[in-house]
């Protein structure tokens, strides 16, 4: 059956004015909020660079950072438990570490187009999604971007990119003359850690993920020892991401010592 005009117009805007769904009492997203929205207010710079944290906590956004372009909330009533919650940007799925007052707030830059936020509980009982369209904004789009996260807590893995014109992006040196950006180095375990250029220079991208450190553990003297634990690390990379054009490649790749350090992807552009 065929909507008229006015029905379908009616039927848009209900789409568009939900705020999210999926919801439970004890999750909620502060932001990104849902619907429609146009653009950063005026004077509120969106960007997806912040400075490093020694080591990275798990509220970690700047001060002044745009609403349009951070990732915040609360997840309540979260059982005690040493696993991280999940973060589900746009179909990628990471762990989200959340404070002892189950908060959490990062940065992020979204393209534009249809954006989908989700966050759950360890256990996955408490959720909260929000959908909205991105039309315009303050910041011109990633259109390469990187995200490393990993599945252990209490280690430190980094992301390292290599571009076509030789810049080597990493906790070290996070922006780059060309563009490039890497978000945050945490320090702490899951991550995640994002790479993002809004330019991508046409060339050879390499990937690479170094394990920088392991956890520590207490003997029964009260010494600490450092332990090595096998973590995986999840790389994704996505080009093009809100278009027509958008791929995404997920590669699972085991860390198994400190010191390691693994060429994860070897790709072109475009």
């Amino acid at each position: 059956m065929k909507l008229r005009y006015p029905q379908v117009l009616l039927f848009i805007c209900s789409l568009v004015a939900l705020p999210s769904v999926m919801a439970t009492d004890s999750a909620k997203l502060d932001t990104p909020a849902g619907g429609w929205r146009t653009g950063a207010p005026e004077g509120e710079g969106e960007s997806f660079r912040q400075t490093v944290n020694y080591p990275a906590s798990s509220v970690n956004t700047p001060a002044g950072q745009a609403n349009t372009a951070r990732i915040s909330g609360q997840i309540k009533a979260t059982p005690k438990s040493t696993e991280p919650g999940r973060l589900i940007v746009n179909g990628v799925s990471m762990p989200l570490k959340i404070d002892p007052a189950g908060r959490f707030d990062r940065p992020f830059s979204f393209p534009n187009g249809s954006n989908s936020v989700e966050v759950r509980s360890p256990d996955g009982q408490q959720r909260h999604r929000t959908q909205f369209l991105n039309s315009s904004g303050g910041a011109t789009p990633a259109k390469l971007r990187v995200l490393l996260a990993w599945d252990s807590d209490g280690t430190d893995l980094d992301l390292h990119l290599i571009t076509p014109d030789g810049a080597h992006i990493w906790y070290g040196d996070r922006v780059a003359p060309n563009g490039a950006a890497l978000d945050v180095d945490v320090t702490t375990g899951y991550g995640p850690e994002i790479f993002a250029m809004p330019a991508p220079i046409k060339g050879q991208y390499l990937v690479y993920v170094n394990y920088y450190g392991g956890g520590y553990s207490s003997d029964e003297e009260g010494q600490e020892d450092a332990v090595q634990p096998l973590t995986t690390a999840q790389v994704t990379v996505i080009t093009e991401e809100g278009t027509p054009s958008e791929k995404m490649e997920t590669f699972l790749v085991p860390m198994r010592a400190v010191g390691e350090l693994t060429l994860v992807k070897s790709f072109s552009y475009p």
